[in-house]
């Protein structure tokens, strides 16, 4: 039984088992890209974003 076959008679067999298995890795993705995202997102913008200079304006 190759990589399909064990694939096939553990996850796609059923489909509650498939759709819980859609719905995390969704999860999973979803996260993961966020992190991704906002990691660039503040490298790209570092020294320009609230977090980085309120020290200079806060009493």
């Amino acid at each position: 039984m190759g990589i399909g076959g064990t694939l096939y008679s553990r996850v796609l067999r059923r489909t509650s088992t498939f759709t819980a298995v859609i719905l995390a890795s969704a999860f999973v993705f979803e996260r993961s890209f966020d992190l991704a995202a906002e990691k660039i997102f503040d490298t790209i913008n570092k020294g320009k974003l609230w977090d980085h200079i309120k020290d200079k304006y806060e009493q």
